[in-house]
């Protein structure tokens, strides 16, 4: 297999295709398949501004490039209190489809800005996005690095998960909130995309759920969440409240049906006291390949995944309701389908 590079297509192809996409003409109507049959993975350490070291574990596709083929870097943002191996599944998913996953522990202590009481744990944090891109752009011209020549860092994409995904947003917004950053953020300029499992943009500081806007700056934004997500009373309204307040297309929000706020992990969670209904390998590997189709559609700008995200994806996939939006100018005449 190889990674289709859709930067390099003409401008003309991409344009043919984003009008057979919205005008509801299907390129083609089978479901992508992963580029790559096997994906390695190691352990490693990043290093922080404050001097410590956060484990991380790196998926990537097992093939020998030659600095031929680079792959774009994947951040995964992990859920509060998550670790990093619960992901192995989806981590590796995505990375089939031609990407870099990253995935760090981030633990720290974070104080209740209601309550004053303290949580130690796993807490993603805003600052992770620039200290792993740090990180990868080393490693991917160290001889000594199984990236190197493999990861091309002026392509950056975020996932994440729950507390992870707001991490995300925030980054994406070019902002440092409290509990979310600590210190000051400057977001990186090869960030091209983000698709987020599980969760909402609230502000931390109300006890009472309340979604703030999301001003994505023209960064392609996708929300995925389970039917089922019973993490807090609302959830899934609080989801899909999100994507509403999400400013600018192209934005997505796929819903799973039957999975719950674990179903993007290995195995699901009594943290949520409500019970997935879909298989959890089925529900991790349905939220793994929309999220790397929503990347590889923006950024790789690949066809065969826009035509899938915002054409076919949904009559093909029984497993999932779709709402999608795009831009006037992307879809020709009118932004919402």
């Amino acid at each position: 297999m190889s990674l289709i590079d859709s930067r390099h297509s003409s401008l003309a192809t991409l344009g043919a295709v984003l009008v057979a996409v919205f005008t509801h003409i299907p390129v083609t109507a089978a479901t992508p398949e992963p580029r790559f049959d096997t994906v390695s993975r190691f352990e490693t350490t990043i290093p922080t501004a404050e001097g410590t070291e956060d484990p991380a574990d790196i998926y990537y596709p097992a093939v020998s490039t030659d600095g031929e083929m680079r792959f774009p870097l994947a951040l995964l943002l992990p859920g509060a209190l998550v670790d990093k191996a619960d992901y192995s599944e989806f981590a590796s998913t995505v990375a089939s489809y031609g990407f870099v996953v990253v995935i760090p522990n981030r633990f720290r202590t974070l104080t209740n800005p209601i309550s004053g009481e303290k949580f130690p744990g796993l807490f993603a944090q805003v600052e992770q996005v620039n200290e792993v891109l740090t990180y990868m752009e080393a490693e991917a011209t160290n001889p000594d690095s199984p990236l190197d020549g493999l990861v091309d860092t002026s392509l950056l994409a975020l996932l994440g998960h729950s507390w992870g995904g707001a991490v995300g947003l925030a980054a994406i917004q070019n902002i440092c909130p409290p509990l979310l950053c600590s210190e000051s953020f400057t977001r990186p300029e090869v960030l091209k995309a983000g698709i987020f499992y599980g969760t909402t943009f609230r502000d931390q500081s109300q006890e009472d759920v309340v979604i703030l806007p999301v001003n994505n700056q023209g960064i392609p934004v996708g929300l995925i969440a389970g039917d089922r997500d019973g993490v807090v009373r609302g959830q899934l309204d609080a989801v899909v409240t999100t994507y509403e307040n999400i400013q600018d297309p192209p934005k997505v929000l796929i819903t799973v049906l039957g999975a719950n706020h674990y179903g993007i992990t290995n195995e699901d969670s009594i943290r949520d006291p409500v019970r997935p209904t879909i298989a959890q390998d089925l529900s991790t590997e349905t939220i793994a390949r929309w999220s790397a189709l929503f990347l590889r559609a923006h950024v790789l700008q690949d066809p065969e995944a826009l035509n899938y995200v915002y054409n076919v994806g949904d009559d093909l996939d029984r497993h999932v309701d779709l709402e999608r939006e795009i831009s006037a100018i992307e879809a020709g005449e009118g932004s919402k389908l």
